[in-house]
């Protein structure tokens, strides 16, 4: 078998693991007592005691943290510690719809940010094992611009962020970490958000035009082109 046909069984593999969602998450809860706070979280691990790099996903607005298990199945066969995280709970206040964008809703994705530095702060207690120098952040639409505050407030903590066609926050402009943006098909972004092609080229940062993928179709719901072409940009990104 060449090299081409092994490359081509190792990602139909994957993809058949992701789409099945062979990885059931062990969920518990986290409490923050500096906020009084429950942060609900979905763990996916091969159940292997070796270093292992950390992914953290991040759900759109509205969503929830185990929606996005092809993507963390897929992510698990790739080698890493997967935490997906609840953002919303039940009595939080409903996320502002008008006015200036920026300023109304980044209290929210702030109060993302630190859900994702305590769990950072609680795995590294209770998990040795754990690579964070090679700390990988996903989110979808709301869950992205979570996670692209994230790597502008804290760039010395991430290696990679994937965006699955976050529309609010501005992509950093920064080589690191490195930046993937999966844009969807039925949706632009704010002005601004994207770097330019010049940007693009200057930062090394990534973006890919989906062909089929919308932006509420970003999660096990899609159908398996979407999820097909998802993985693979996912895929050629992280290798």
């Amino acid at each position: 078998m060449n090299t081409k046909s092994v490359s081509t069984l190792i990602f139909i593999l994957i993809t058949f693991l992701a789409c099945g969602q062979t990885i059931k998450p062990k969920q518990s809860i986290l409490f923050d007592k500096s906020r009084n706070r429950e942060i609900p979280i979905a763990v996916y691990s091969n159940g292997k005691d070796q270093k292992q790099p950390v992914a953290i996903i991040s759900h759109g607005y509205g969503g929830g943290n185990t929606a996005y298990g092809f993507i963390a199945n897929q992510l698990v066969s790739l080698g890493y510690y997967v935490v997906s995280i609840q953002h919303d709970l039940k009595g939080d206040i409903p996320m502002p719809t008008s006015g200036d964008i920026m300023v109304v809703r980044k209290p929210y994705w702030q109060r993302g940010v630190d859900n994702i530095q305590f769990v950072i702060a609680e795995l590294k207690k209770i998990k040795k094992n754990l690579d964070f120098n090679k700390l990988l952040l996903v989110g979808h639409s709301n869950g992205g611009d979570m996670s692209m505050l994230f790597a502008t407030e804290y760039p010395d903590q991430v290696d990679k962020v994937i965006s699955l066609d976050n529309r609010r926050m501005t992509v950093p402009r920064t080589r690191s970490p490195r930046i993937l943006y999966l844009k969807a098909t039925d949706t632009e972004p704010d002005p601004g958000v994207l770097p330019t092609v010049d940007e693009q080229e200057e930062f090394s940062i990534s973006i890919v035009y989906l062909k089929d993928g919308k932006h509420n179709d970003l999660w096990d719901g899609a159908s398996t082109i979407v999820k097909k072409e998802v993985m693979g940009a996912i895929e050629g990104f992280l290798k």
